[in-house]
């Protein structure tokens, strides 16, 4: 079995794929041997402990170095938080996504958000980002389409999303999709009708102290955390390193 099947294999509706996300080829090592089956980074970290702020504004070649120096060091699948694509035109992201398909990264995160603008991007336009992914993919890659339009409205508003979440779902798997990604959703009924309605391998990323059990029982097939893991380590170092820098008191 290749990697890019023992991944796509990983994700199982009611029993997760659980992805503690990393951000460098060190925390890479400390996730893999906490046991984990394979390997993504979040972007904001991967992004910080390189120098740079979240949004795509790591240049290419150091995305496609981090990758590759991360795969150099676990021998599980690995798959790259890709934001947006690199590029705001879909004929720009076919060779950037060709490009991290050759560092032999197995899959990536491909969200529908626009990048240095405003909410997400019109669901035919980025169907047809999905579609550029896949061709500059090839077919074994996993594209892990993200919905952010939990991300981008209020709370209050999430109740009136579900209609707009399953289109877009069905759209990005129309045009190429392995799987769909719905930050921001914490609902676990929403959540299990988007599965029920799409067919799709749905990721989610659970609420502060929301246990797995109740994801896996909605029928997602992928858990992952983002960004928090490296907030918590960087608050970890801090509060590791107040006492000994300030120990004359």
């Amino acid at each position: 079995m290749s990697a890019y099947e023992t991944f796509h294999a990983l994700h199982v509706p009611g029993d997760p794929l659980i992805i503690y996300n990393c951000w460098d080829p060190g925390s890479a090592v400390a996730i893999a041997k906490a046991g984990a089956k394979a390997i993504a980074t979040g972007s904001y970290g991967a992004a910080e402990s390189l120098g740079f702020g979240d949004g795509e504004k790591v240049p290419l070649d150091l995305v496609f170095d981090n990758a590759k120096r991360i795969m150099g060091v676990v021998d599980v699948p690995v798959s790259i938080d890709f934001e947006s694509g690199y590029a705001r035109d879909a004929a720009g992201i076919t060779p950037n996504v060709a490009g991290l398909a050759a560092t032999g990264a197995v899959g990536c995160n491909f969200e529908d958000s626009v990048i240095g603008g405003e909410g997400v991007y019109p669901i035919d336009e980025a169907a047809a980002r999905v579609a550029a992914a896949r061709k500059g993919a090839g077919e074994a890659f996993y594209i892990n389409a993200r919905v952010d339009l939990y991300l981008r409205n209020p709370a209050d508003k999430h109740g009136g999303l579900l209609g707009e979440a399953i289109d877009r779902a069905q759209a990005y798997m129309a045009a190429g999709a392995s799987g769909i990604f719905v930050p921001g959703l914490r609902d676990t009924a929403a959540i299990g009708e988007i599965v029920r309605r799409t067919g799709a391998l749905i990721n989610v990323i659970p609420g502060p102290g929301q246990p797995t059990r109740p994801l896996a029982d909605a029928g997602v097939a992928r858990v992952s955390y983002g960004g928090g893991p490296w907030f918590a380590a960087m608050a970890w170092l801090e509060e590791q390193a107040r006492p000994a820098i300030n120990w004359r008191g």
